[in-house]
């Protein structure tokens, strides 16, 4: 058992090493100072048409004749069903157990910053669409290089498919699902929780997931499309209601997400950047990133099987991702978990914090209710994440071959289930960075083109 415990140590280090590395100063400069560039470029354009956006996403432009696989609804619900869920609920719990209230200001940078980001990577993912190895038209970061840039830029279009495999794994929404499961029902019921009560709850999740997944996108974006509004919905009435009944409290936390952003007080986390603030600044663009994955080049991937014609279109609905996501959902998760205090007075980190602040303001049922939303957030994560893993299969191996993903995928949730927060929060943040490099570098060097053809859109508009 000793041996067994080693091992996993070195295993952590070894990947909090790789996580720290990679998210150093060039990637922040790649994804902050890249989104910068971008918004700057698209002379504000995210935020000059939001009600354009909102009316596409409502279904008024929508053209059953036009190519793809899903509408632009879907496409958005899909996208959002990996991203509005553990990273909001969990994500923004580390960010302050870690950083304090002052995390929360970065995590809206790194969304401002990233809806440009969003709007130029699925623009991209419809104008430059590939086919697969079976002709059926594709989109992602790994089309849109290969498509956009020429066959010579292949290699980046292959170091992003092989980081994808990895980052679409489920492993830790699966390790926050097992921790609320065992905190909120087994724990308070005296049942005893550890390996083997983990690792039952990774059995039946990939029974779950196994009966859905084999069902294709369509089925996935229906499932999440019926799943996610309704629970999304219900998380934020949870949300209001505990932000109503400490009403006297709100305004004081409020204004300490900006007081904290640029003062090291509650940071525990190691310095970057030359000092405490910008362990800070890190953490949350981290957290930011993995809320909303902006630059990232998972939600391209959903977005370029929007059925339009449009690409500038399904652009402006992918910019909505990170306002729902994180200025939205994430703020109002960061101020109940500060509102009631259990941020200061309890150990816990991650979902389990959250969690507190539940049973803290809503006793008797608020933890209960919680692990509802956490169920529907997280199991619909795991049919948007497989979706995304089989298309970087299949441009690595070829269409025929994806579905060999699935097995590993299926697999990994056991692994999610049986280890620590630690170990899956830093090997997602490391292959999130990894991913980051080509997204964004394609983005970048393409987004002339995006802004020529935002300009005509709105011309004939």
């Amino acid at each position: 058992m000793e041996s067994q415990n080693s091992f996993y140590t070195i295993i952590d280090r070894i990947v909090s090493d790789f996580s720290s590395l990679v998210w150093g100063l060039p990637l922040l400069i790649l994804l902050i100072g890249g989104g910068v560039y971008l918004l700057i470029r698209s002379q504000f354009i995210p935020f000059r048409y939001l009600g354009h956006a909102i009316g596409v996403l409502r279904g008024k432009y929508d053209d059953p004749n036009d190519p793809g696989q899903i509408n632009h609804f879907e496409a958005l619900t899909t996208a959002l069903s990996a991203t509005v869920g553990m990273g909001n609920i969990s994500g923004v719990a580390v960010a302050i157990a870690i950083g304090g209230p002052g995390a929360i200001f970065w995590m809206w940078v790194s969304a401002i910053v990233g809806m440009s980001t969003k709007f130029f990577t699925a623009t991209l993912a419809i104008m430059y669409r590939g086919k697969d190895s079976e002709g059926e038209v594709q989109g992602g970061p790994m089309y849109y290089i290969t498509e956009g840039l020429g066959k010579s830029w292949k290699p980046l279009a292959i170091f992003f498919s092989i980081a994808g495999l990895i980052g679409a794994l489920p492993v830790f929404n699966v390790n926050q699902l097992t921790q609320a499961i065992n905190d909120i029902l087994l724990k308070p019921n005296g049942i005893k929780t550890g390996f083997e009560s983990d690792l039952t709850i990774g059995i039946i999740l990939v029974v779950i997931t196994s009966i859905v997944i084999l069902g294709g996108i369509s089925k996935i974006s229906k499932t999440a499309s019926k799943l996610v509004p309704s629970m999304v919905l219900l998380y934020f009435l949870s949300v209001i209601t505990i932000l109503v009944i400490n009403i006297d409290v709100v305004p004081k936390y409020f204004s300490m997400i900006f007081t904290e952003a640029f003062s090291s007080e509650f940071f525990k986390g190691e310095p970057m950047l030359g000092g405490m603030v910008g362990g800070l600044i890190i953490l949350g663009i981290k957290r930011g990133a993995f809320s909303n994955e902006a630059g990232i080049g998972t939600a391209p991937m959903a977005h370029g099987a929007a059925r339009t014609a449009e690409p500038v279109r399904e652009g402006l609905v992918a910019m909505l991702g990170p306002a729902i996501d994180t200025l939205i959902v994430c703020t109002l998760t960061g101020l109940t978990i500060l509102v009631t205090g259990v941020w200061q007075t309890s150990g816990d980190n991650g979902v389990s914090l959250t969690a507190s602040a539940f049973s803290n303001a809503l006793p008797g049922f608020g933890n209960y209710l919680l692990l509802l939303c956490i169920l529907v957030f997280s199991i619909s994560s795991l049919f948007s994440y497989s979706y995304y893993g089989t298309k970087c299969m299949s441009f690595l191996l070829g269409a025929n071959k994806k579905h060999y993903y699935n097995y590993f995928y299926i697999f990994s949730i056991i692994i999610g289930a049986t280890t620590s927060l630690d170990l899956m929060i830093n090997l997602i943040d490391g292959v999130f960075a990894l991913m980051a490099i080509p997204t964004m570098l394609a983005t970048i060097i393409m987004a002339p083109r995006v802004v020529k053809a935002a300009k005509e859109y709105f011309r004939n508009l």
